[in-house]
């Protein structure tokens, strides 16, 4: 099977046009109550491996519905005004998708370049997301 276009191309694509955050930039700024962190990685993801302390856990398949004010999915946490969001996944790739679906529906944001796993390596606080249930 061919494809039209590959992930990896997409993903270049979406960072051409979108803004990308370093991850020492966001080490520094992470706790500045202006900043909305929202990791997109699966539960399971951060469960295993921990999370952004104070980040928004917002799944990749929920992303548009719940930052639409219009869809009954909606969340409040995506109308705060003067925010500057962060979303963030694995590696950067996900999260580039994301913003640049996002972009699209004209709701600003930018993403964490290499993901968390670029996060953890720097150093960055990491808390431990506990299995509920």
């Amino acid at each position: 099977m061919s494809l039209k276009k590959s992930a990896a191309q997409m993903v270049s694509e979406s960072r051409a046009r979108i803004e990308e955050i370093e991850t020492a930039d966001l080490i520094a700024r992470h706790t500045d109550e202006n900043i909305v962190v929202v990791d997109i990685r699966d539960i399971r993801e951060r469960q295993r491996t921990g999370a952004i302390p104070g980040s928004v856990h917002a799944p990749r398949g929920m992303i548009e519905f719940w930052v639409d004010p219009d869809s009954p999915y909606h969340k409040d946490v995506f109308a705060q005004e003067g925010k500057t969001y962060v979303f963030h996944c694995a590696s950067g790739w996900r999260s580039a998708l994301t913003v640049a679906t996002l972009q699209d529906m004209g709701f600003e944001a930018a993403h964490l370049r290499e993901g968390f796993g670029s996060w953890v390596k720097a150093g960055g606080p990491v808390e431990e997301v506990e299995r509920k249930g």
